[in-house]
């Protein structure tokens, strides 16, 4: 049988080939030209056949459907198609361009459109919005988010991993659908451009009729369709952009504004290009103490368990106040049928992983798809794949050896840091040489990476705890690390806080957070410290808990430092006999002078035996001796054993070495402690210029003999001489040491006994006043250097003519005193004398 032809429709190309119609030539009975078939009777030419269109549900086939048959109803003969054109369809039809064979379809090539879907009917939600949480607790931030959607603009939740940005984000979503607030809500996963794109296609197809097909297209008629048309029924929609991993993604992509409309969007990323054009950043923190237990509570009340808020309020600690660490330690205290006491205990314990104390994937509440153990991962790989390439992880292992409340900048940047990062940092393809060493600045820029992914906050206003990491990324971070690795990495920290130690404590307050971080890093990792030997980090937060006039808790930290050198090194180990040195040092500071001189006694002969006579750390417990038995009351004793050490420190150390030049300062105090006051003055003013020669003026211990030397000038008669002395020390203490170090205090101290002593009392009661409230703000109430002054205030108080309130004062000074530091310290002996004096 063979079909008339039609005329060609105005510009139409003759017998267009198969290929023009996506049907090729096979072994099927299928031709695509017309020269290779011999036409017969039983073969069908089928050939520009137009364009057919199709009502909506019907279906429109150009070309040839079903198999010809002859009238003896044989098989046909060979189908010729071509120029068979481009079917079109309505609304949900069928269209089909080509030939269709009902038996052996699947055997064809067509080209298949479907029609545009009719739009969807309001109110329409696309995409899944996550439930709610079994115990959500509503914040503050929420609020904020509010005031920010309904005003317009763009909520733009920020904040690292695990404080429930999604959670806020649905709970909102969830809120003002179930309100009737909205016509249509569209909830994407953002973590790349293409799943948003997909998802604006998914509600361009659903409500837009847009062609699926072409999904950047479709989700440009979707967010074309946004905005509110004239004419148009007005449509409240909200747009919920779920964890974008990059802002780069969403270029070209933001919901626009409109008067209707609301969006929001979660990320972990913090970066100028969330900002602006109506985009607004939240900032989602932890949660609060009382949000905390009020959802540790809840979520445990759900199973029918309760524990005391007190124990509740201490694993909200334990897991630093973190949504995702409270929800999923919930669920794994339910399932191992445990008590918060034994979990934290279970917590508590190094050797534990967070993989091991948290529910596995299958046992995640609330649907939570990663574990909190894994949950950082993605971001530190993102993160590391940032300029400085590959810095982002070494840098975030090293500060994940530190304290999480706070690392002062300096010692991320110092020698030993960068000297980690550069050991760690990728070597560039088809390089065998080492990498190039990592400088300042690319160590600034990766802690930016970390701070921009919420894996830190970076802070550089605040030098002193310029970095703060979570305690469970710190965790998580530490239990990646293989074993060498860690341990390399705990001593690579305790260099680095070396670096950053000041020799010259100017800020106390930087002191206090070094100390914090030894502290720190000491419980992470105590054995490495150890290994293979004392690590110098361990021995400067000692030394500097004591300069800052924490006399009881230096002497508790060496006594601790000393028990863990002993069984870690063995008792002759020269760092065990350190420790005992601080320990005896910090002993007599603290008042028991004789206590001190006894341990001294003994550790010399420990020293002696193992190091040698003129080891200079045997020289150095001999001057710890001495000092310690003249403080014990045998001042004579005292310069003739320091008189003794001169002379073999000039024989070992030479005469201008600081050791030699201190036990010089030494021989002349004692000389005039014992009596000898104008020999004092000669030798302290000889070694004074020395000091000068070899030191320099600003030398703690330059400015140390000045002191002295005007000490003993007041002590010879000549106060007017050692106040404009100790006027001058001050201005130059003020200037190198800083208003608030202890030595800075001294001689503010010296400055008003001496103003005293030239007969202003009154001035003098002014000036010890103000320095009170200094040492009180520094040092605290119960240092001994502020009841010190608080003597000293009294006694110049009465000496002003205000024997009554002098005598108050010294009794209440008692109290304390004999609280403080016990009867039998020198100190409470002086103030029950004062206090006799003044009440008489």
């Amino acid at each position: 049988m063979r079909r008339r032809r039609r005329a060609r429709r105005p510009g139409a190309q003759p017998d267009v080939s198969a290929t023009d119609t996506d049907v090729s030539p096979t072994d099927t009975d299928v031709s695509a030209t017309d020269t290779d078939v011999s036409p017969t009777d039983t073969d069908v030419f089928v050939t520009d056949t137009g364009d057919p269109t199709a009502g909506a549900g019907g279906k429109a086939v150009t070309g040839y459907s079903g198999p010809a048959r002859s009238s003896a109803g044989a098989a046909a003969g060979p189908v010729h198609v071509s120029g068979t054109g481009d079917a079109i369809a309505a609304t949900g039809g069928l269209a089909i361009s080509g030939y269709v064979h009902e038996l052996n379809v699947s055997t064809l090539t067509m080209v298949v459109k479907q029609g545009p879907r009719e739009p969807a009917a309001w109110p329409h939600q696309v995409g899944l919005v996550p439930p709610r949480a079994l115990s959500f607790q509503p914040r503050t931030e929420l609020e904020r988010l509010k005031e920010v959607v309904e005003d317009g603009g763009t909520a733009v939740l920020t904040g690292m991993g695990g404080v429930g940005k999604t959670q806020l984000a649905a709970d909102y979503a969830h809120t003002t659908w179930l309100g009737g607030r909205l016509d249509v809500l569209v909830w994407i996963s953002a973590s790349s451009r293409s799943a948003v794109v997909t998802g604006y296609a998914q509600a361009g197809v659903e409500l837009c009729r847009a062609d699926a097909s072409d999904p950047e297209q479709a989700a440009r008629t979707f967010l074309a369709w946004l905005p509110p048309k004239g004419g148009a029924d007005p449509c409240r929609w909200l747009i919920v952009l779920d964890d974008v991993a990059d802002p780069a993604d969403l270029r070209g992509l933001w919901p626009p504004a409109s008067p209707y409309g609301q969006s929001l969007a979660t990320t972990r990323r913090r970066e100028a290009a969330l900002v602006g054009h109506g985009r607004r950043p939240i900032d989602v923190g932890l949660f609060t103490e009382a949000d905390a237990v009020a959802h540790l509570a809840t979520s445990l009340a759900a199973h029918d368990r309760h524990e005391p808020t007190a124990q509740l309020a201490a694993l909200a600690s334990d897991l630093g106040h973190l949504p995702l660490a409270l929800s999923q330690a919930t669920a794994y205290l339910v399932d191992a049928d445990l008590d918060c006491g034994t979990y934290r205990h279970l917590l508590a314990d190094r050797a534990r992983t967070l993989t091991q104390l948290m529910p596995g994937t299958g046992a995640l509440p609330d649907d939570q798809e990663v574990a909190l153990s894994a949950s950082w991962s993605l971001s530190i790989e993102r993160a590391d794949r940032l300029d400085p390439v590959g810095l982002a992880r070494p840098m975030l292992q090293l500060a994940a050896m530190l304290d999480p409340n706070g690392v002062p900048g300096g010692v991320l940047v110092g020698p030993h840091a960068l000297a980690h990062l550069t050991e760690h940092r990728p070597r560039t393809a088809g390089s065998a040489g080492p990498s190039h060493q990592v400088g300042p600045e690319e160590a600034v820029l990766a802690l930016r990476v970390l701070h921009r992914l919420s894996l830190i906050k970076h802070t550089p206003a605040t030098e002193n705890q310029a970095v703060r990491v979570h305690q469970l990324i710190q965790r998580a971070t530490r239990e990646g690390l293989p074993p060498d690795q860690h341990d390399d990495l705990a001593r690579t920290a305790g260099d680095a806080l070396v670096d950053a130690w000041p020799e010259v404590e100017r800020d106390s307050a930087r002191a206090q957070i070094l100390r914090a971080n030894t502290d720190a890093l000491l419980a992470y990792a105590p054995g490495p410290l150890w290994a293979p030997e004392g690590h110098p980090v361990l021995f400067r937060a000692g030394k500097s808990l004591g300069e800052a006039g924490h006399l009881d808790a230096a002497r508790a930290y060496w006594h601790e430092l000393h028990a863990t050198a002993h069984r870690s090194l063995g008792p002759d180990h020269p760092d065990t006999l350190t420790t005992r040195h601080y320990l005896a040092f910090w002993q007599g500071e603290a008042g028991d002078a004789a206590g001190a001189a006894t341990a001294f006694a003994e550790l010399l002969e420990n020293r002696q035996r193992v190091l040698g006579s003129d080891h200079p750390d045997a020289l150095n417990t001999r001057s710890n001796l001495a000092y310690q038995r003249g403080e014990a009351g045998d001042a004579a004793g005292a310069a003739t054993a320091f008189a003794e050490l001169l002379e073999d420190r000039q024989r070992v150390l030479g005469p201008d070495h600081p050791d030699t030049l201190v036990t010089r300062g030494d021989v002349a105090g004692w000389r005039g402690m014992a009596g000898d006051v104008g020999w004092a003055v000669a030798a302290y003013a000889e070694l004074l210029e020395d000091r000068l020669r070899v030191l320099g003026p600003d030398h703690p211990h330059t400015l140390n003999t000045r002191g002295n030397l005007a000490y003993w000038r007041g002590e010879a008669g000549d106060a007017a001489g050692a106040l404009s002395a100790y006027a001058e020390l001050l201005e130059d203490r003020l200037r190198v040491l800083g208003p608030d170090h202890p030595h800075t205090l001294t001689s503010r101290h010296n400055v008003a006994r001496w103003r005293g002593e030239t007969g202003d009392p009154v001035r003098a009661t002014a000036e010890f006043s103000e320095l009170l409230k200094d040492r009180l703000r520094i040092l605290g109430p119960d240092h001994p250097r502020t009841l010190r002054t608080r003597s000293n205030l009294a006694r110049w108080q009465g000496e002003a003519g205000d024997a009554e309130g002098a005598a108050r004062a010294f009794a209440d000074l008692l109290t304390d005193v004999l609280r403080v530091l016990g009867p039998e310290h020198p100190d409470s002996l002086r103030t029950r004398s004062s206090l006799a004096r003044w009440q008489n």
